[in-house]
């Protein structure tokens, strides 16, 4: 993993949540924001409200390289964003960190990224017990689902920390990336 490397200045990167589908990235995020008071923002979400419509919704009529494209132009938008005083936990799509331009954004913003990991098979428990998976696009294929998994974990490997979530509470999780985050002297002293 790649070591955090902090800028000196009065408040810390952005911290991005990244693995596969299903890693508990979303629930992660949101449950450090309402239980500590931190900014968070799913990048997904933000393009859905954006656009008007789902991201399978995008895939499907728009395709995956029109997804692509705006996901970039989102997250580079977020990280122009002024800072805050607040953490602020963002979380990604699973194949946002494996595109490289993304990636190169935001170690050039500072970000700090950590992975939330579990095997395949649990992703893929996981992502089957959701109630919307029915429209996941890269669901629908298990083929699919197992290659890009195997093709976005070197992608994954380049995250400053890596967080096993298997058989965890999103507490035990949230709590641990917290932990993580003021040992690695990333977050400030709450007031």
């Amino acid at each position: 993993m790649v070591r955090a490397s902090l800028k000196n200045n009065d408040q810390p990167p952005a911290v991005f949540l990244i693995g596969f589908m299903g890693a508990g990235k979303s629930t992660v995020g949101q449950y450090l924001a309402r239980h500590k008071g931190w900014r968070f923002t799913d990048l997904d979400r933000l393009i859905e409200e954006h656009e008007g419509r789902t991201i399978a919704a995008i895939f499907q009529k728009s395709g995956e390289a029109v997804f692509r494209k705006l996901e970039t132009e989102h997250l580079q938008r977020l990280l122009g964003q002024p800072r805050s005083s607040l953490p602020h936990i963002v979380a990604l799509g699973g194949g946002a960190y494996a595109h490289e331009e993304n990636a190169r954004m935001i170690r050039a913003a500072g970000g700090v990224v950590i992975f939330l990991d579990a095997p395949m098979e649990e992703l893929l428990r996981r992502c089957r017990a959701e109630p919307n998976a029915h429209v996941r696009p890269n669901l629908q294929n298990e083929k699919i689902f197992r290659r890009l998994y195997e093709e976005r974990m070197a992608h994954y490997a380049r995250a400053n920390v890596r967080i096993e979530t298997t058989g965890r509470q999103v507490e035990e999780v949230a709590r641990e990336v917290e932990q993580w985050l003021r040992k690695a002297n990333i977050l400030w002293e709450e007031s």
